[in-house]
């Protein structure tokens, strides 16, 4: 005969075949639909592993965001570093950045730029701001790489972030294994023709995290 606690009406009760008393059909039911749904859940993802690979598991376990990340170095003359993080959202890549060593107060331009190449000591080597090959004839018109601009605190220190919907980590819009630049001057939104950003401060290379 089972015996459980009613803590409902602070006794022991000792009637058979009661719900929830252990070793009860009920308790026994329980525990099998339980058992069954973990066996179940456990089949499915080896059998996505042996069908589907790592992609397949990744899309029936739910998709991972793309990440990358840059390293920014200043350029010669300069005192600009810190770090440029990209993660890939549905509306755009979010692109996150902490810099140090700026002018106190100050705005300056955040681009994408063709190649991932910061080795001249002015960064001129990274090339052209980033566009699509279908997009580079066009001018006068922002391109794709011209991320936006952030602003110094009075420390000289610049945390935020950017919403950049026209690029992407991966396909033709992609920016992975190109550098972004920090420039001396905002990009002004206004100006037409559009106006330089001046001298890079600080270059890095767009790496996958």
């Amino acid at each position: 005969m089972a015996t459980r606690y009613d803590t409902r009406n602070n006794r022991r009760s000792d009637r058979p075949g009661e719900p929830g008393a252990p070793g009860e059909p009920g308790v026994r039911q329980a525990k099998s639909a339980c058992t069954t749904s973990a066996r179940l859940a456990g089949l499915a993802v080896v059998g996505c592993m042996l069908v589907g690979g790592v992609s397949g598991c990744t899309s029936f376990l739910g998709q991972q965001d793309k990440r990358a990340i840059a390293t920014l170095l200043p350029t010669m003359g300069n005192q600009a570093r810190g770090t440029v993080s990209f993660v890939e959202r549905s509306d755009g890549v979010q692109v996150s950045y902490n810099l140090d060593g700026l002018t106190p107060n100050s705005d300056h331009a955040l681009q994408v730029h063709e190649r991932g190449d910061c080795n001249a000591a002015d960064a001129s080597s990274a090339g052209d701001v980033f566009a699509p090959a279908a997009d580079r004839l066009k001018t006068g018109a922002r391109r794709e790489g011209d991320l936006g601009n952030i602003h110094a605190d009075s420390n000289g220190v610049a945390t935020g972030f950017i919403v950049a919907p026209d690029v992407s980590l991966d396909g033709i819009r992609s920016i992975l294994q190109r550098a972004v630049l920090l420039h001396h001057d905002p990009i002004d939104p206004y100006a037409y023709p559009p106006r330089g950003t001046g001298p890079a401060l600080a270059c890095g290379v767009i790496r996958a995290d």
